[in-house]
């Protein structure tokens, strides 16, 4: 028979290895897993999902939850990232410009574009938004998992793009409306180039750049649209953690044949958000959570104390 450690010191150790982990597990809602042909998503469903608004205006683009005090979004929702007086960003919110009693706001600190950006078509379409005030996690707020450089999802795999965006070409939301979703497979960049050279006037050419990823149908009837920009396109990953591989950018027109919508890739930019926000999680597939390893090794240390009494 074994004598077990003293009690303080095994729960130091746990507790230890517990504080240690600063991340709040990404990826995982705790309640459950601008759109054209999607649903209305289930409350908590996609507890990343940020409103990013301008005083004067309302609902300007979407954006996901990194840590506590950062948004991923797309750089044309930001013109002029210097001045960021007029954003407010609302998290854990379901309904647009509807109060919840679950949601947090924020003012924006700075917003950081990669260098160079200057237009969507031409890539380098996204944002880094600091917030002014942290938030705090909760079931509705919870940090969505990234990409490393190196994750590359196959052509064809079933993801899910989410917003507050237009449900029909040139038709824009009325102000209110609950948080859409809708599920679109992955098409790689060569066969998105083929697909935008289809029956494309001189005016239509677009380039798919290596930072690009796109997603939709080739019939069309299923995509983001105006209002959806900044917001996030994830797949769920080999070990059922939900990671964003896309920001919407642009697309000509919403969910036309042959016209899927384009995305900046998450994994491109891998470098500026681990200099920027270390504290964001990227994974690979099989990768686990940074969180879990500090844990894992106090618990062992613990329990080889343990038996070694």
């Amino acid at each position: 028979m074994c004598d077990s450690v003293d009690s303080p010191l095994l729960i130091l150790l746990v507790v230890t290895g517990v504080l240690t982990c600063e991340a709040q597990v990404c990826g995982r809602p705790p309640l459950g897993k601008r759109i054209v042909g999607g649903v209305e998503s289930s409350e908590g469903a996609w507890p990343w999902q940020v409103d990013i608004q301008m005083r004067e205006t309302g609902h300007i683009c979407g954006g996901s939850i990194i840590a506590r005090n950062w948004v991923l979004s797309a750089a044309h929702c930001f013109p002029n990232p210097s001045k960021v007086s007029s954003y407010i960003l609302y998290m854990g919110r379901h309904q647009l410009n509807g109060y919840s009693q679950f949601e947090m706001l924020s003012q924006v600190q700075r917003v950081i574009v990669p260098e160079g950006y200057s237009y969507p078509q031409e890539g380098r379409d996204l944002a880094l938004v600091q917030l002014r005030s942290p938030v705090t996690w909760s079931d509705r707020i919870q940090p969505v998992c990234l990409p490393h450089a190196g994750l590359q999802f196959d052509n064809g795999t079933l993801c899910y793009v989410t917003g507050w965006g237009h449900t029909q070409e040139g038709v824009s939301h009325t102000g209110a409306g609950a948080l859409r979703e809708v599920q679109v497979p992955l098409i790689d960049q060569s066969s998105c180039q083929e697909m935008y050279k289809i029956q494309a006037s001189d005016s239509e050419r677009v380039d798919i750049l290596s930072d690009m990823i796109c997603a939709g149908y080739m019939e069309g009837g299923k995509d983001s649209c105006q209002g959806d920009s900044g917001g996030p396109l994830v797949c769920l990953g080999a070990n059922g953690t939900w990671i964003q591989v896309g920001v919407v950018s642009f697309g000509l027109g919403c969910a036309q044949r042959n016209r899927p919508g384009v995305y900046s890739k998450v994994s491109s930019f891998a470098g500026l958000i681990r200099s920027t926000v270390p504290e964001a999680q990227l994974l690979g597939n099989a990768s686990k959570s940074r969180c879990q390893t500090p844990l894992i090794l106090g618990l062992s240390f613990a329990l080889v104390l343990f038996w070694r009494q």
